[in-house]
């Protein structure tokens, strides 16, 4: 396709009528990034309207009358595909058994609503079928098989990749052949033949041609060759590339110029054998592979049913999405794999990368038209994407963020030459952390505990519980300590500005925040002293801090901190660091505070959460509005499928809003932020990875419950 533009777009008629008399194809029109209608020429119409599916100059068109009347899915389906690998025990040259497999686990994929599913290489044969390939008796029963997958097709509604030995030219081809809706889509044969160790294809095979030909099955033609990519019609974004086992291995594979071309969803048809460490390998492999190309690898190989003569095959399975593997069955467990794609998120990360290049070589686009379902994604999604679930590997990478804050702490302390690190210690989480890095910081420059100066700020909203807690662990922890009561000077600038001390207002609020922010920074000029600040990711993405108050500093080492993500740093500090695990627990279990208001009965009266809404939801609407960009919509979607057994859509909904409002009100105090340390995938530094104007509007962000 030509063009793809908003919606929003149509009002600028001028430009819409020059850009359909200047296309040569049909203009995609996007509504909330998803196809809702296409428009052209009247030249385009009647050029394309008879037309049915040809190659042409390496080109196929993807329209035809049932796309120009819109076809719109039923459901919503954010963007999410449910892939799938079917491994099963096979039998060398048997073509009958292997089809009857096939079949079963096509049904079993119906039955979990599988979008796209992949077959392992050969797997109509086995793989280990050797000098049997030459056989007329074999090749005849796989033509006649991949004949009866075309009626097979018309009862499922997957599209699925079978593997296959095939003839063209008195040539033998390895291809993938392609089905959906009772017919063949495309042939793809494989580029690369190993012809090392264990392997000798090349003995049997010749590669794919450069060039896409025509290969009959049957008394008809269909496209051939390894430049082939296959578009979904109801959801283009879904473009699906494939390649066959070794031209994974190879330092130029095909998927590059495939993902380069646009697919997003990448299937390998393999047939690996099993040594020892291979299987990390593969993991590697099709992990990283997904990383470079920003896509999702799907990966399916030949289980143990091959022939032994020499070697095993496991049936390893792997899926993998932008450098992660989201679904894996390990090598010897066969059957099933199906887990949700996000090919959304895969868009948005390529749109970010500016590196993407352009193609190499043209492919042939091949249509098929599959409506995706709503996915249920319940159990599926992490509640707190900012924090790993395994213990290990989460005390692993809190101790990588700890190590990073400190290091861009030491790097500004030692440029200003300060003589002392200063921190407001409250006795909440974000000081606490901040208190922490600064002691790490002083440990690898090997100065004195001393030369932390903790101060205690206690004023008219402090209660027993922080205060005692703040001045115990800086003593723990060997730090110099100072109290500073500063309700005296408050109450003397309430006269000055003739503020009622009995109105508890904003006023009252924020004159606390920035008194204390005053105090720190005058002593930190007066000791010739580095003033560290506080405030976290989460407080920052929704405005919760004074501006010219706890939203200065001198170096911001929380910035890029998501309160969910504190805690956890917190943990692992007080877990490494068994002197202080006492005092780290219980300011861990404290509940989040200001300490703005007066506090009732000596305990914390203004609770953050009851005003602003659960941090766990905001650093989940944080993740994905922030990493990801995806509309609130589909946030909401997200939010109530990880969320289902915490809150009702009702509370989710209210809280999203509130997230949204108070996101977009205040950008104007993240537009002047201090500077602080990156630490992880997700940052509102001005200057670095989030650049929004102050003054735009979040009327186009709302959605619907």
């Amino acid at each position: 396709m030509s063009k793809i533009i908003p919606i929003r777009d149509l009002r600028d008629t001028k430009k819409i009528e020059t850009l359909v008399q200047n296309a040569n194809e049909p203009i995609m029109i996007t509504k909330n990034g998803y196809s809702n209608m296409v428009i052209m020429s009247d030249r385009v119409y009647e050029t394309i309207k008879d037309k049915s599916l040809a190659i042409d100059k390496n080109t196929v068109s993807c329209f035809n009358d049932n796309f120009v009347n819109s076809l719109n899915n039923p459901a919503k389906h954010y963007g999410f595909v449910k892939v799938a690998t079917a491994t099963f025990e096979g039998s060398v040259a048997d073509v009958q058994y292997n089809f009857n497999q096939i079949v079963n686990l096509l049904n079993e994929a119906d039955q979990k609503d599988v979008d796209v599913l992949v077959f392992p290489e050969l797997c109509l044969t086995g793989y280990t079928c050797s000098d049997l390939f030459y056989q007329a008796s074999l090749l005849t029963k796989v033509n006649d098989a991949l004949i009866a997958l075309l009626d097979v097709s018309k009862k499922h509604r997957s599209f699925f990749v079978v593997g296959a030995p095939i003839c063209k030219d008195n040539r033998l081809y390895n291809v993938a052949v392609v089905y959906h809706g009772g017919e063949i889509l495309g042939v793809v044969a494989k580029t690369h033949l190993p012809m090392y160790r264990e392997f000798y294809e090349g003995r049997q095979f010749s590669p794919s041609p450069d060039a896409t030909e025509k290969i009959f099955i049957g008394d008809k033609a269909y496209p051939f060759g390894n430049k082939l990519l296959f578009v979904n019609r109801y959801y283009p974004d879904l473009k699906i590339g494939i390649e066959i086992c070794e031209d994974l291995w190879v330092s130029n594979p095909p998927s590059t110029n495939l993902a380069l071309n646009g697919a997003t969803l990448l299937l390998n048809l393999s047939a690996s054998n099993e040594v020892v460490g291979k299987a990390d390998y593969r993991r590697l492999l099709v992990s990283s592979t997904s990383a470079r190309l920003n896509a999702s690898y799907v990966y399916c190989s030949s289980a143990y049913g091959e022939s032994t003569t020499d070697l095993v095959y496991g049936g390893h399975s792997l899926i993998a999405s932008n450098g992660h593997i989201i679904g894996e069955k390990a090598p010897f467990d066969i059957g099933l794999l199906a887990i949700e794609v996000d090919i959304e998120r895969l868009i948005n990360e390529r749109r970010q990368n500016t590196s993407y290049q352009s193609p190499i070589g043209k492919c042939l686009q091949i249509p098929f038209d599959l409506p995706l379902k709503t996915p249920d994604l319940r159990g599926k999604i992490a509640k707190n994407p900012f924090v790993l679930s395994n213990f290990d590997e989460g005390i692993v990478r809190y101790r990588e963020i700890i190590k990073m804050q400190a290091y861009g702490l030491l790097k500004r302390f030692k440029t200003v030459k300060a003589k002392k690190l200063i921190v407001g210690l409250s006795g909440g989480l974000d000081s606490t952390l901040a208190f922490l890095i600064a002691l790490e910081t002083l440990h690898l420059l090997k100065l004195p505990t001393t030369d932390l100066l903790a101060i205690s700020l206690p004023s008219f909203g402090t209660s027993n519980r922080t205060f005692e807690n703040s001045k115990l662990l800086a003593t723990l922890a060997g730090a110099e300590y100072r109290e500073i009561n500063i309700s005296n000077t408050l109450l003397s600038h309430f006269k000055d500005i003739n503020h009622d001390i009995n109105s508890l207002n904003a006023a009252f609020e924020n004159a606390q925040a920035r008194e204390r922010t005053q105090v720190l920074l005058d002593i930190a000029n007066d000791i010739n002293g580095l003033m560290v600040g506080t405030g976290d990711l989460s407080e920052l993405c929704l405005g919760w801090t004074t501006y010219g108050g706890d939203h200065m500093s001198n170096y911001g080492v929380n910035a890029s901190i998501p309160k969910t993500l504190v805690k956890e740093l917190v943990h692992t500090y007080a877990f490494d660091h068994p002197n202080l695990k006492s005092v780290l627990e219980d300011i861990i279990d404290t509940p989040i505070s200001p300490e703005l208001l007066p506090p009732s009965k000596g305990e914390i009266s203004q609770k953050t959460e009851d005003s602003i809404g659960p941090y766990e939801l905001h650093d989940f609407f944080i993740y994905y509005f922030l990493r990801h960009h995806f509309s609130v919509d589909k946030i909401y979607f997200l939010a109530i499928n990880a969320f289902a057994d915490i809150y009702d859509k009702h509370t989710i909904a209210k809280w999203l809003k509130v997230f949204v409002k108070k996101f977009f009100n205040n950008q104007f105090k993240r537009s002047c932020l201090p500077d602080g340390v990156k630490v992880g995938s997700v940052s509102i530094s001005p200057r670095g990875d989030f650049r929004m104007p102050s003054d735009a509007s979040f009327a186009d962000f709302d959605f619907d419950e």
